[in-house]
């Protein structure tokens, strides 16, 4: 659970960064920051998996590329159910995805990898 917190709180700060360097993309209030990234995580829970799965041939035949689309669709999505978010367009969601997964991926490398643990096998 201390993971997941700290991933969002990274994520948080990467969103953070995207108000302030993407143009297009606003956030009214703190809260609202923290609460986009805490949505943002369940949405790349959740629905993230279903859209790769439905989009795998534009993936595959982009060469993995056309994830930065599907990023920046979970980014779009999180702005239109939060009303306090806002992201002006496809160029601005791209971006700011970009600058996100970023983040993101510096903090996680910090954090160290997903799992519970490590798992050691000890041989007699």
């Amino acid at each position: 659970m201390q993971n997941f917190i700290l991933r969002a709180a990274f994520a948080a700060v990467g969103l953070w960064l995207a108000t302030l360097w993407v143009d297009g993309i606003t956030v009214d209030a703190p809260t609202t920051l923290l609460l986009a990234a805490l949505l943002l995580g369940i949405v790349n829970a959740i629905v993230k998996p279903v859209m790769l799965l439905l989009t795998l041939p534009f993936l595959l035949l982009s060469l993995g590329l056309f994830l930065l689309v599907v990023n920046a669709a979970m980014l779009g999505l999180v702005s239109a159910f939060l009303p306090g978010m806002h992201v002006a367009g496809f160029w601005a969601a791209l971006w700011g995805a970009l600058l996100i997964s970023f983040v993101s991926w510096l903090g996680s490398a910090f954090l160290g990898p997903k799992g519970r643990g490590d798992v050691r096998i000890h041989r007699g």
